[in-house]
């Protein structure tokens, strides 16, 4: 029984910390009543794990940026061949901004999200000059120009392309990244 009650206990912090992110992305005066009762619990079991509003949005931010950090270990941006590790970090956050919708942007203020969102800009800057340098990707674009839009491409199919799954939607996102959108 006891092993029941702790896999209940997690699945719902999952909804709640789930459903949180996706309200919370839609109307960021989202209150932890209206939470709960999305998530299908009692605000009495929100607030005993999380004490205010503010403790809720961190573990949901925090669960974000563990969800990134996972999408791009496993996409390999080191060792894979560059065109499966783009497929598998394409996926992995495209799958991330469905599930964690909220922006960073209010969590970059601290020193922390921004020094580990940092390192991974950085590895991804990194991934992208290796893309390049296997002619992956053409030289001649201004410098930074593949890391601005490839970020909104992925956006735009988390949100854009709900009928799509994560996998289809990355072939898509990596096909417009590699070849654009026109014929000539």
């Amino acid at each position: 029984m006891l092993g029941r009650v702790r896999a209940d206990a997690a699945r719902n912090l999952e909804a709640v910390l789930t459903t949180g992110a996706r309200m919370l992305a839609n109307d960021p005066a989202a209150t932890i009543s209206a939470i709960a009762a999305e998530a299908g619990v009692d605000r009495r079991t929100v607030y005993r794990r999380f004490a205010s509003r503010e403790e809720l949005l961190a573990a949901i931010y925090e669960s974000r940026l563990a969800a990134i950090e996972e999408a791009i270990e496993g996409a390999r941006l080191r060792e894979a061949p560059v065109a499966v590790a783009l497929h598998r970090y394409v996926e992995g956050i495209i799958d991330v901004n469905r599930k964690w919708p909220v922006e960073l942007h209010r969590m970059l203020a601290e020193d922390t999200v921004r020094h580990r969102r940092d390192r991974w800009v950085q590895e991804f800057d990194t991934f992208l000059a290796r893309a390049t340098d296997e002619g992956l990707l053409r030289s001649d674009l201004p410098a930074g120009w593949a890391g601005l839009v490839l970020p909104q491409l992925m956006l735009l199919a988390a949100e854009q392309l709900p009928q799509l799954s994560a996998a289809q939607a990355a072939d898509t996102v990596v096909d417009t990244f590699l070849r654009g959108v026109g014929t000539v």
